[in-house]
């Protein structure tokens, strides 16, 4: 674990859940597993705090926990689940484009939560849509149901392992922590509910539909309650689906760069036909029938020839683009010509680089030299006698592919970490500022509702002065800017980590 990854968890553990979880969250990332007393002791926070904070870590997935022999209860910290937090608009937007608004509100509401029940989840996002509805519509259960029915279809949403039946029924003393067990056949099924209704408005009074008011209201005991239907099922985001449809579509995108709209299409049908049954991990698609294809191997004879997409290659390909896209950047067209050459020869002496490449020694020398000093290429020596003498050896260079990944990787991580102090400066300089001005939007809405005058709403916009507004422009544009840097850092950040993932698996 680098401190640049133990910053960035810091970072986002302390945007979403506060200084008390991130305190125990990144102690955990730094130390490993350690049980509940020494958790409490080391970080100087009382045994009540560190239980909820790490009863907010265990329900968004960032902890897990393990009972050692001794019955000790021992926890330890997710931190690439941690980062992937960094990731949540982006599945939420492409939930969107897949599935309109009811799957973004559904996988936002997972997000947030960590788990819930699929009744849960179908109301609270049934009630989100009526809100914005005009008056009068409402949003049906049914409907609700059944995207988050098509999510479960396609492994979007998946089950979160349960307290087996035979534990609960234990006459015996209960084990110091659950053991939480899924059957991977029933990941993905959907218990049969019949929900039925409507999604409810909130309402600015105390009273409700019927004209009475809050207090006069019967309070109805929990005895009776009707039992929830899927009480103890719970359901969670899929992140490994999220990244296999991330994987997917950038291969899709570079065989169309690459090649054409057509070779793009078949690639994509190919991805689409075995999304299900192709594991998010696995080097190959199932074999399918086809015509000739990029990244694609020919896997049997049958049925004319079966043929399977490569997935490691093609992560390969696009994490080799993103390496000479940086390097031309950093160093410019020229290096980026040395870098290309390195790679496709393998290992070059410095003066075959000159010849290669076609550019004066001097200048090829300090480019090899810029490269190897920001690790994008390697010196490797082959010396003729042992004795390692530099006259009689040979000085190679090469491009270690999945070392500059990983270094690229870590850049990233620091890129992302910057940025997000970046807009927390930006925020925090223009705190009072941006109190005023929601202060202002409040009361406006407030005198909207009501049915003020245009003049008077006129008159409280004006509480906020010409330069104020200038000012508040100028915040939102820089802010928009490094969020949008945010997310496409973490579309590099996403290719570097599916490439070496797959590297390592096949080593």
């Amino acid at each position: 674990m680098t401190q640049a990854e133990i910053k960035l968890c810091s970072l986002l553990l302390q945007e979403h859940f506060g200084e008390i979880v991130e305190k125990i969250g990144v102690h955990l990332i730094r130390t490993g597993s350690q049980p509940l007393r020494v958790i409490a002791h080391d970080t100087g926070t009382s045994l009540d705090q560190v239980k909820k904070a790490l009863c907010v870590l265990i329900q968004h997935n960032l902890v897990i926990y393990q009972v050692h022999k001794r019955g000790v209860v021992e926890y330890e910290a997710q931190c690439s689940r941690v980062l992937r937090m960094l990731r949540y608009p982006r599945y939420i937007y492409t939930t969107k484009t897949l599935y309109s608004d009811t799957g973004e509100l559904i996988v936002e509401e997972l997000l947030l939560n960590g788990k819930m029940t699929m009744s849960a989840v179908v109301k609270k996002v049934a009630d989100r849509l009526t809100e914005t509805m005009e008056d009068g519509k409402t949003m049906d259960y049914a409907e609700v149901s059944n995207t988050f029915v098509r999510l479960a279809d396609t492994h979007f949403v998946q089950r979160c392992p349960l307290v087996p039946a035979t534990e609960n029924s234990d006459p015996g003393p209960p084990p110091p922590a659950p053991t939480l067990v899924i059957n991977e056949k029933d990941m993905y099924l959907v218990p049969k509910l019949s929900l039925i209704g409507k999604g409810k408005r909130r309402r600015s009074s105390d009273e409700d539909a019927a004209g009475e008011p809050k207090a006069k209201r019967p309070k109805h005991t929990t005895d009776n309650k009707e039992p929830i239907p899927d009480d103890g099922i719970y359901w969670q985001v899929n992140l490994d689906r999220f990244h296999q449809h991330f994987r997917d579509q950038a291969i899709v995108s570079a065989v169309a760069n690459r090649m054409d709209q057509t070779s793009s299409e078949i690639v994509r049908t190919m991805l689409r036909m075995s999304e299900i049954t192709t594991p998010s991990s696995a080097p190959f698609t199932q074999p399918l029938s086809s015509n000739e294809l990029e990244f694609v191997g020919k896997s049997g004879d049958s049925g004319g020839g079966m043929y399977v997409i490569n997935l490691h290659k093609a992560l390969t390909s696009l994490a080799t683009a993103t390496l000479e896209s940086v390097v031309q950047e950093r160093f410019g067209s020229r290096c980026a010509r040395i870098f290309r050459l390195v790679l496709q020869k393998k290992h070059l002496e410095q003066k075959q680089v000159e010849d290669f490449a076609m550019i004066p020694a001097k200048e090829a020398k300090d480019m090899l030299y810029k490269m190897l000093s920001e690790n994008f290429v390697s010196l490797q020596e082959i010396p003729k006698t042992p004795d390692h003498a530099p006259s009689r050896t040979f000085y190679l260079y090469t491009v270690n592919v999945l070392s500059a990944a990983r270094m690229l990787l870590h850049r990233c991580y620091k890129s992302i970490a910057n940025l997000i102090e970046r807009r927390q400066f930006e925020t925090k300089e223009n705190k009072r500022l941006l109190e005023k001005s929601q202060r202002v939007e409040a009361i406006i809405a407030s005198m909207q509702a009501t049915g003020a005058e245009e003049a008077q709403l006129q008159e409280i916009e004006e509480m906020i002065t010409a330069p104020e507004r200038q000012q508040l422009e100028t915040l939102k544009r820089n802010v928009n800017k490094l969020d949008a840097s945010e997310i496409q850092v973490d579309e590099t950040i996403f290719l570097l980590e599916s490439y070496i993932e797959s590297t390592m698996k096949k080593q």
